[in-house]
């Protein structure tokens, strides 16, 4: 089998983040420069045009329900301090809407005649956030000061009526709060009051503007599909997801017309229906989408078809519109695969092996398609960051190229891992970290035993909390690895939580313990305090922009490690983030790795 680079791997192009607009115009984002673009087609499969030339990426994309002109985000240098601008599709010019770059401002949606938009910001105070108000002609300070917020608000969308807004608070990843706020009296209506940890996520307006449609766990593990009466604060179910997660909802108000989510076992299923009562759908025939991961739904104007971008182990992500009552879908986009052949794509297997405490660990297990040598097959065990996160089945270049180039790849949901229920996700929280790792243990315990594969040449690698989890397993378990990659990872938890963004730091200490109560416990677990215990070649990878992971967490890991010896390398990016969004940075990036896995492994 013919063997491609990592640099043909990287150009693997995506397309996602669709958006049908009110002339059929379907925008969306494709990374075809290197970084992504906002790009439209008018027909499936056309040729795209093009509509921004940056060199950061572009975030999302909006179109205005009126005219031909939508709203986008970017930021700078991958810091995170996103801006939103208005791009006018017929004239090609771009309005920078907000011009505040010191702040971030998070996308709250257009009003029903684009003549208004909604968006929270945290420019009066960079921990909390506020909710503004803004005309589609004003700019900067115009904006209106609708609600002043103290924590971490976003605003979910305008009432049908245009005088109200869903205001969503989260007090962690699994802790929320839905309000409606009033814009002509400013006042904000608390709807969700509770006890504990609850989720009350992905809140739609239904079509009367009288109930908000949300998922929630409020009074089971996992996450369903229900309806909150406003004026009662009544809760009824309308779609139970069973063991598995109701990811998200999607409404188009005109039509009645809604398509939610099911996340079963890292898989999507997609149900499309008719809300012909509040709490009762009539279900139409299911999407005819690939197999594995989808999301994104924006129905056109008429509600009767839907865009989504869909994604999968064998093919990199595009978009599709489904005709609402068919299922019927119809890619229109064709992202390339840089001339790699998708028929030489390897799916992955979802397994499933057993841990220190009888649980069974779900993860991807994925092996070449060639003889593996005498000795097995090298092995990299990729973990996901988060750890609110899961690995999915979507397209990932680095790991096809990992398949194409000898490596099998392994990918664990450790717990703490969220798609498996609120307790699952809730095993790994402060005092119960380092049972993560533990996890981790197991699973290279499994590969040992796995015939493919050869137990001298196990690597860890990981990027963000997955970073931790490197550094973590290579000092608790040190005999068991070939190397580790370590990139934009968390390297000693009092740092990292004393320099993370403000905005940050209540969320991340709901998760990993507070420096006030639980400082000990997190010098205990943080892997710079017992560097000592490493023994295998390292690699640290940073962007010196990182607004969540301090580039600090690398230079102390690095110092530390060479100072015991350990063959380390070290490589920032002064132009990147928490990751690398440029292409020339990913390219220089991966083959520093790759070089360095075929040194050591």
């Amino acid at each position: 089998m013919r063997q491609y680079d990592i640099e043909r791997y990287l150009n693997v192009r995506n397309a996602g983040g669709a958006d049908l607009g009110p002339d059929g115009r379907l925008s969306f984002l494709l990374d075809t420069t290197g970084t992504g673009q906002v790009w439209s087609v008018r027909e499936p499969e056309s040729w795209p045009e093009q509509h921004t030339f940056f060199e950061e990426s572009v975030s999302f994309v909006d179109s205005s329900p009126e005219r031909s002109e939508a709203v986008f985000g970017m930021d700078e240098g991958g810091n995170e301090r996103a801006q939103l601008y208005r791009l006018d599709y017929e004239s090609g010019e771009i309005t920078d809407l907000t011009d505040m770059p010191e702040a971030k401002h998070r996308w709250g949606g257009w009003n029903s005649t684009g003549d208004r938009f909604a968006f929270a910001s945290n420019r009066r105070d960079e921990a909390v956030f506020d909710v503004y108000v803004q005309g589609r002609d004003e700019t900067g300070d115009d904006a209106e000061l609708a609600y002043e917020g103290d924590g971490w608000l976003s605003v979910a969308g305008w009432s049908p009526s245009d005088d109200r807004l869903i205001v969503h608070e989260a007090h962690s990843s699994f802790d929320h709060d839905v309000y409606t706020l009033d814009l002509s009296t400013g006042d904000l209506t608390h709807h969700t009051p509770h006890e504990g940890d609850v989720r009350y996520a992905s809140p739609e307006w239904g079509p009367d503007g009288e109930g908000v449609y949300l998922v929630t766990d409020r009074d089971t593990d996992t996450l369903r599909l229900e309806r909150l009466e406003l004026e009662t604060g009544e809760f009824d179910v309308v779609a139970d997801g069973g063991e598995w997660n109701v990811d998200g909802v999607a409404i188009d108000e005109d039509s009645r017309r809604l398509v939610y989510s099911r996340n079963v076992d890292g898989y999507t299923e997609l149900t499309a229906g008719e809300l012909v009562a509040p709490d009762r759908i009539d279900e139409f025939p299911t999407p005819d989408l690939p197999d594995g991961v989808a999301g994104g739904v924006s129905f056109g104007p008429e509600g009767d078809r839907f865009a989504v971008t869909a994604t999968g182990s064998t093919h990199n992500a595009n978009v599709y519109v489904v005709d609402a009552t068919t299922g019927e879908a119809e890619r229109w986009t064709r992202a390339s695969t840089a001339g790699v052949p998708p028929d030489t794509f390897v799916e992955r297997e979802l397994v499933h092996y057993p841990t220190f405490d009888g649980r069974e660990i779900p993860a991807f297990f994925s092996v070449p398609e060639t003889e593996p040598p005498e000795s097995g097959y090298p092995v990299v065990v990729d973990i996901h960051g988060g750890p609110e996160s899961q690995r999915r089945p979507s397209f990932a270049s680095v790991t096809q190229y990992l398949l194409n180039n000898g490596y099998a790849v392994f990918e664990p949901n450790v717990r703490g891992s969220s798609g498996y229920g609120k307790a699952y996700s809730g095993l790994d929280d402060v005092e119960n970290r380092m049972d993560s790792v533990r996890d981790i243990r197991e699973a290279v315990g499994w590969l040992h035993d796995h015939p493919e594969v050869d137990p001298d040449r196990v690597v860890a690698m990981g990027g963000s909390y997955g970073g931790f989890m490197v550094l973590a397993s290579l000092t608790e378990y040190p005999d068991l690895w070939a190397a580790g990659v370590d990139i934009v990872g968390i390297a000693n938890f009092v740092t990292f939580l004393e320099n993370t963004g403000d905005w940050r730091r209540s969320l991340r200490e709901a998760e990993y313990g507070s420096l006030e109560e639980d400082r000990e416990f997190l010098e205990s677990v943080s892997p710079i305090n017992n560097i000592e215990r490493i023994e295998a070649p390292l690699f640290v990878l940073h962007g010196e922009n990182d607004p969540r992971v301090p580039v600090g967490e690398a230079e102390q890991i690095v110092e530390e490690a060479r100072e015991q010896g350990v063959p380390v390398r070290k490589l920032i990016f002064d132009d990147e983030g928490h990751g690398f969004a440029k292409l020339d940075n990913r390219i220089e990036a991966y083959r520093e790795i790759v070089d360095f896995l075929a040194e050591h492994v």
